[in-house]
């Protein structure tokens, strides 16, 4: 394939997509280039499915090169970029969640797409263009996808749309959302937001579409000239003796068992049931086919298609819910006795509980990558144990789902927080879900809420989740919208929508579905079905804690904050730091010093932290004419007189005329090297900075007994 380029104008600026050129042993490549940020797009198609996979394994590889900006890790022992992160896993996500819908169902090869920035320029989001990259990749090879898809950013600045704002435009914005779409549908949403009202995050969403669908047909023309025949793959064949065997035998026994069974476990262990008896069944009539492998899958094929079919036709859910009915709550808070702040909620058997921690301003979290460093003060994370869903496992650490659930329960939260100014603590939240039965994020959100106001967190409101469901029939246009999804409504649904907020609006959204897109018409439905339902978790949260509480945990730390000139500042930390490790070594206190001049002590203890205060006030206080200091060393002594230092950092004369009322002939019959003396301050020569000191008349300590 020969190089090719191909423009388009995004706003004011242009979108160049070239093929032909790197990487031409995968099977498409393609880079995108917005500015001076360019990503490499590869996508690779696994020579053949590997045996008893029934999904699609598609891999999406976010990787950032610190070249890429100018920059080398700041680590002094590891200069290779290491495991992506947070923010980068998080990313890969929404592109694989974008992508992952326009594969044909039944296609189960393995698909790596590699997403590699190659320059950035620290204004072009290079996560957007990694995202057309991935999409122009796919689309120009042979790989059976079904796009193009678009992904774009709009931000909402003084109530105005912005397509694809900087980084800098993104702090002033009130909305922070990326929608993909095909060339006729919305196919992802993640969405953060300042109390958004549901009208204006659907205009805004129908913008992004707008931009997103002239994307899709730029990369149509692309594919059009230079892309590849998709290659053909047969499709997976269900044996049919199983199949008919099953629905015959089976159809009723799980329909009884979906709607009169309580308890997700218990319905689990009668499938599997299920599944040991056709095994049994055809074991010697058909011993030794791979077909037999193919019972599970058809069981639970059969399982979805009965919870399907009667919630189209009927409006019948498991458990006898309505379609808008939630699962019954239970919410406490205060339930540890020495955390900072607790939260439970369990939502049917989704159970979360959340603790929340404070710090000092030397806890946060410092980022880095090529955009830089920075540093989160606020962060949420979430952990998903195997024993949540009655399994062992031995993958105990956390995975980019659980890296993906936190960041929306942070996301949700993070707009009602209070500012670093009205609260400087480091906050850190942790959600343990310890059972799942649909919906965990957004119990790990309401929670988050609970332990923040159980602390005494001064968050602005109380916010809550709630997460929607979709069944589809395409053969009739017939669908129906659920309220707070479960097990099988879940698994075997076309939607996973998750909407969280206040009373006043969206503070984040996560939507990903398993069909090509969605129609406006459902997908306004939706946001409204759910604005009711976290109305209702909203209602039920608020009896339990309406407001933060008024005092924090005893068990918490303390925070005392002074301002002081920076140019000060030198004098607190001292050389090589040897005074305010001082101060902390003896104080038993954290101190935290900003640039401007900000100085946050952190203390456990009231008397530590008391005496830090008086010690760092001592230090930068200004000199004060007439006053008397006490308990001054002396550091030098002269021919004239002494040197002592009255305050922190501050030396000042003791003339030989300021020693005694009576003519000094000998400094040293008088004043000692390293003697404590109270003095008077009587002269303060500004423009030099010098000081006259005196001791006499001025009453002295009375010396220790050796």
């Amino acid at each position: 394939m020969e190089p090719k380029e191909f423009r388009l104008m995004l706003g004011d600026k242009e979108l160049v997509i070239e093929t032909g050129k790197l990487a031409k042993q995968c099977n498409g490549s393609a880079t995108a280039r917005l500015g001076d940020t360019v990503v490499l797009a590869t996508a690779t198609l696994a020579k053949e499915a590997r045996p008893g996979i029934n999904f699609l394994p598609l891999m999406v590889n976010y990787q950032e090169k610190m070249y890429a900006s100018g920059m080398i890790k700041s680590s002094r022992f590891v200069k290779r970029e290491t495991r992506p992160s947070d923010e980068k896993i998080l990313m890969g996500r929404v592109i694989d969640r974008t992508l992952r819908p326009l594969f044909p169902k039944y296609f189960y090869q393995d698909i790596q797409v590699i997403l590699t920035t190659l320059s950035y320029d620290q204004e072009n989001e290079h996560d957007m263009i990694a995202a057309i990259a991935a999409s122009a990749a796919l689309s120009i090879s042979d790989i059976p996808f079904e796009g193009p898809t678009a992904t774009v950013r709009v931000g909402l600045i003084n109530g105005e749309f912005v397509l694809n704002p900087s980084p800098e435009t993104r702090k002033k914005s009130d909305l922070d959302l990326i929608v993909s779409s095909s060339p006729k549908n919305v196919v992802m949403i993640e969405a953060g937001a300042k109390e958004v009202p549901e009208a204006k995050m659907l205009e805004a969403i129908a913008f992004g579409k707008k931009w997103g669908q002239k994307i899709c047909s730029f990369i149509q023309e692309i594919q059009k000239a230079v892309g590849k025949k998709k290659r053909e793959f047969p499709p997976a064949s269900a044996n049919e003796t199983l199949t008919g065997y099953i629905e015959k035998n089976y159809t009723s026994k799980i329909e009884t068992v979906l709607f009169e069974t309580a308890g997700k476990l218990a319905r689990y262990e009668a499938f599997r049931g299920f599944s040991k008896e056709v095994e049994e069944h055809f074991e010697k009539e058909m011993e030794g086919d791979e077909a037999l492998a193919q019972i599970d899958d058809l069981v639970d094929n059969l399982v979805k298609k009965i919870v399907r079919k009667n919630i189209l036709e009927n409006e019948k859910r498991m458990g006898g819910r309505k379609l808008n009915q939630i699962r019954s709550l239970n919410i406490q808070v205060g339930f540890l006795p020495r955390t900072h702040g607790s939260g439970l909620f369990e939502r049917g058997e989704t159970q979360g509980l959340t603790t929340c921690t404070l710090g000092s301003p030397g806890d946060v979290q410092i980022l880095e990558g090529i955009e830089g460093e920075s540093k989160k003060r606020y962060f949420h994370h979430y952990n998903f144990p195997p024993f949540s869903v009655g399994e062992t496992s031995n993958r105990l650490f956390p995975g980019n789902r659980e890296i993906g659930h936190g960041a929306l329960a942070e996301r949700a939260i993070e707009p009602l927080l209070p500012s670093k100014e009205e609260f400087p603590y480091t906050i850190r939240t942790v959600t343990e879900i310890l059972g799942s039965n649909g919906s965990s994020s957004m119990a790990a959100t309401c929670g988050s809420a609970l332990a923040l106001m159980d602390a005494g967190v001064p968050i602005k409101k109380m916010v809550a989740g709630i997460a929607m469901g979709l069944m589809t029939d395409p053969a009739s246009s017939n669908y129906k919208i659920l309220t707070d999804l479960q097990d099988e409504e879940d698994m075997g649904g076309d939607m996973d929508f998750k909407v969280t907020g206040t009373r006043d609006g969206i503070t984040a959204i996560q939507m990903d579905i398993k069909i090509k897109g969605l129609s406006e018409q459902i997908f306004t439905e939706a946001l409204e079905k759910a604005r009711q339902g976290r109305m209702e978790i909203l209602d039920a949260m608020e009896k339990v804690i309406a407001k933060p509480r008024a005092e924090l945990s005893k068990y918490a730390p303390r925070l005392i904050t002074l301002h002081v000139n920076p140019e000060k500042i030198r004098f607190i930390i001292g050389p090589g730091g040897e005074v305010i490790n001082k101060i902390i070594a003896e104080c038993g206190v954290d101190v935290d010093i900003e640039d401007d001049g900000t100085v946050v002590i952190t203390t456990k203890q009231e008397e530590g932290g008391r005496r830090a205060q008086e010690w760092i006030e001592g230090i930068v206080a200004e000199p004060e004419e007439g006053k008397i200091y006490k308990n001054c060393k002396v550091t030098r002594l002269l021919e004239f007189g002494a040197l002592c230092e009255f305050m922190p950092g501050k030396e000042g004369m003791i003339h030989v005329s300021e020693i005694a009322e009576k003519f000094v002939e000998n400094i040293a019959d008088h004043i000692k090297l390293g003697q404590i003396v109270n003095v008077k301050l009587k002269e303060v020569d500004v423009q030099n900075n010098r000081f006259r000191l005196s001791i006499k008349g001025v009453p002295q300590p009375i010396p220790e007994k050796k």
